[in-house]
C-alpha cells in the first residue's frame, strides 16, 4: 500500500515523529487511531510543541497535526521533523517581535495553529512544495534559516 493511499483512508492511524531543536526532546506517537484522537498522544505533542522559553503549554490545533502528518507522508520518510518553534506565548511573541526577528504581532503561533520546522537531509523547498500541495493553510519558506513555516490559517505563501 502506498503512502498516499494509507494517508487518504480516514480510518488509518496517524503518527507524528518530532524532534525539538531547542530542547533536544523527541516524540514519536500515534495521535489518531480507531477513528479518534488519542488523548495521551495529544498531551505529549502539546507538551513537545510548548513555548520552549516559558514552558507554557497550549493545545495545538488538531488540523495542524493532520497537516504535519500529511506533509510527512508526502515527503516519503520516517525521519522526524525538527521543530524550531511551535506554540509561542503572547509574551514570547512580543519579545521576539521587539528584537526584530521577523515575528508578526498576531502570529498563528500564539494560538497553537503554527509550527516552524525542517526535515534534516531534505531541501526545505521540497518540504515547502509538499505543504503547498495540500492547500491547508499558510506556508512560508525561510531558506536562509533552513526551515518552513506551516499554519492552519488562510491558504497563502511567502
Amino acid at each position: 500500500v502506498s503512502m498516499a493511499s494509507r494517508r487518504d483512508r480516514p480510518d488509518s492511524p496517524r503518527r507524528l515523529r518530532l524532534s525539538h531543536a531547542h530542547t533536544g526532546e523527541r516524540v514519536d506517537c500515534t495521535y489518531w487511531e480507531d477513528g479518534a484522537y488519542v488523548a495521551s498522544a495529544l498531551a505529549a505533542i502539546d507538551r513537545h510543541l510548548r513555548d520552549h522559553r516559558s514552558g507554557e503549554v497550549r493545545p495545538i490545533a488538531r488540523a495542524l497535526l493532520d497537516q504535519l502528518h500529511a506533509v510527512h507522508g508526502l515527503m516519503g520518510t520516517d525521519a522526524p521533523f525538527h521543530v524550531v518553534s511551535g506554540y509561542r506565548s503572547p509574551a514570547t511573541n512580543r519579545m521576539l517581535a521587539a528584537k526584530g526577528r521577523g515575528v508578526v504581532r498576531r502570529s498563528f503561533h500564539t494560538r497553537g495553529m503554527a509550527v516552524d520546522l525542517s526535515l534534516p537531509g531534505r531541501d526545505p523547498r521540497d518540504l515547502q512544495r509538499a505543504a503547498l500541495s495540500l492547500r491547508a493553510g499558510g506556508v512560508g519558506l525561510y531558506e536562509a534559516s533552513g526551515f518552513v513555516h506551516l499554519d492552519v490559517g488562510p491558504v497563502r505563501r511567502w
